[in-house]
């Protein structure tokens, strides 16, 4: 085992109520517990909250949104004769823009920079699922999954410290991104603390008290109809692995279950769809308020 798990007292031999970490199926099986569970059909459910604030050059930040945000996920088990065990995860997303002082959802925002008033559309990402499987070993039957947490303090393991540098077509573009810009660019930043006990229980199919600190910097998002203008925007939110959908704040709850029941329970385990983003719904958004006539077509000109 690691230094990190020897430090923590927990290297001196394994008991029948303990994963063996240095076994890449249950080293794969101490990981999925965090985002997923090692259990078919078992939910899991992360929420978090925060705040979204501007960051124009020469202009000082201002705090335009707080957010709720939730994921709810499962995961199907596999089995390999090379690679081992397996697990891939399926999923759904939301996550609502509120009004900075009074905590009302947002149906439409007064954009300070236009003057104008726009419609706004929350997060509603389904699904968002992983690529493929992930094995406990490669396709020449190699180790690859390992267990090995970087910080431990006293039976907390803290991760995180790294960041998701995204850059790639932006679908609201044409085809000459690499010509005349039309990339999206953005980072995000997780982390996460939880208990290592909870990770190597044998007999716990999840860890259920995690908690997480999440955040993005990214371009302004489409509905706010920036027109091009310089700035970003900063997303920081902390949030926790939860119980039962009942432990849902009642901001989000109730708006998920009135208007977006399906984002209640993940999606099947074995859905092909392709993964959605703020990005891609906002397009069909717009194609959809265009086919209706409810906005203008627009073309060159």
């Amino acid at each position: 085992m690691t230094a990190a798990l020897a430090a923590a007292g927990l290297a001196t031999g394994v008991s029948a109520q303990q994963l063996d970490v240095s076994d890449p199926d249950q080293a794969l099986m101490a990981n999925n517990k965090l985002f997923c569970a090692n259990e078919p059909g078992e939910v899991a459910l992360y929420w978090w909250q925060g705040e979204v604030y501007s960051r124009i050059p020469g202009e000082k930040d201002k705090h335009i949104f707080n957010v709720q945000g939730m994921n709810a996920r499962q995961c199907g088990r596999m089995e390999d004769e090379t690679r081992g065990l397996g697990f891939r995860s399926v999923s759904r997303e939301m996550m609502i823009y509120l009004d900075p002082e009074t905590n009302e959802i947002l149906r439409t925002w007064d954009n300070p920079w236009t003057g104008e008033e726009v419609e706004v559309l929350h997060v509603n990402n389904d699904p968002v699922n992983s690529r493929g499987p992930s094995w406990a070993r490669d396709e020449n039957g190699e180790p690859r999954a390992t267990f090995d947490p970087d910080l431990v303090i006293n039976g907390t393991v803290l991760r995180g410290g790294g960041a998701a540098r995204l850059f790639y077509n932006n679908p609201l573009a044409g085809d000459y991104q690499d010509y005349e810009g039309g990339k999206y660019h953005a980072a995000e930043f997780l982390t996460m603390a939880y208990p290592l006990a909870d990770a190597l229980d044998a007999s716990k199919t999840a860890i259920q008290d995690a908690v997480i600190s999440w955040g993005r910097i990214s371009g302004w998002l489409p509905w706010m109809k920036m027109r091009g203008r310089s700035g970003l925007m900063v997303h920081y939110t902390h949030g926790m692995r939860l119980h039962k959908w009942e432990d849902m704040p009642d901001v989000l709850r109730v708006e998920i279950e009135t208007n977006w029941p399906k984002y209640q329970t993940p999606p099947p385990v074995d859905d092909a769809r392709p993964n959605d983003t703020t990005w891609t719904v906002f397009k069909r958004w717009i194609d959809e308020k265009r086919d209706r006539g409810e906005v203008p077509k627009q073309g060159p000109r």
